[in-house]
């Protein structure tokens, strides 16, 4: 597993033939998995992809990619359909799951298209198979993606029924060696109550897992959240619609929630 930057000693020039002349200053992670929710892609619209939205959020992730950071993405697929969603209701849970597992392969070719568009070379990976269209997911070839700058999109969520695609991002990002896991949302970060409901609620800058339990503060669903915590894998919660925001958790500046052992 690699370490965080941070805790290397790279003089300047050491740093520069690391990272590649695009990088322009320290960076304080350089493998991490971002979760995106499908949700996130609708922007303004009630269902599918927002083309602005999408167009916005990959302009982020490739200015991040073209920094040296080696970067993975696993998407949800809510935009499009939901196993626990008010329509899969009465249908059984099992297939209304594997319908939201190839929403997220919509999706994730979106996103490939959307990153090609901005200059980034991506490479989608399923965990269900559809051989026409997308790669299945081979840990050895996702490895090498991200060791030669290619950003890679894990689809598919675990390819089983019951589990959510945070637990999908919490297992890639064990499995790819990631030093952090991204938690992309709505809100910038976890707060001490409902900061729509409470104005006295505060933003935590970080807090231990320990802690968060505790205080029963939703990071992720119960799964992803015990796996991360048990592979000692920090999960940084920040707002994908604030400007900059993903860059600014890239270089280790305080953005968003820090979740550490």
């Amino acid at each position: 597993m690699h370490a965080p930057i941070s805790h290397l000693n790279f003089d300047k020039i050491g740093r520069f033939f690391l990272y590649g002349a695009n990088m322009t200053s320290e960076i304080a992670y350089k493998r991490v998995l971002l979760k995106l929710s499908g949700e996130a892609l609708m922007g303004e619209d009630s269902f599918g992809i927002n083309r602005q939205t999408i167009s916005r959020m990959t302009q982020d992730v490739a200015e991040i990619a073209k920094m040296g950071v080696e970067l993975a993405i696993v998407i949800g697929g809510g935009n499009i359909f939901r196993g626990v969603a008010p329509g899969a209701q009465g249908m059984d849970r099992a297939t209304a799951d594997y319908m939201g597992m190839m929403a997220t392969v919509m999706n994730a070719l979106a996103l490939q298209d959307a990153l090609k568009s901005h200059g980034v070379v991506a490479r989608v990976q399923s965990a269900i198979n559809i051989d026409q269209v997308v790669e299945p997911y081979i840990r050895p070839k996702a490895l090498r993606y991200l060791e030669e700058q290619k950003v890679v999109i894990f689809a598919g969520g675990t390819g089983n029924p019951f589990f959510t695609t945070d637990t999908a991002a919490a297992l890639r990002g064990a499995e790819i060696g990631a030093e952090i896991v991204l938690k992309a949302t709505k809100v910038d970060g976890i707060y001490s109550a409902d900061p729509n409901k409470d104005p006295k609620a505060t933003r935590y800058s970080s807090i231990s897992f320990d802690e968060a339990i505790s205080k029963r503060l939703e990071v992720m669903d119960a799964t992803a959240f015990a796996l991360c915590r048990d592979q000692k894998l920090p999960i940084n919660v920040f707002s994908i619609n604030k400007s900059g925001a993903l860059e600014r958790v890239i270089r280790g500046e305080d953005e968003g929630t820090l979740v550490h052992v």
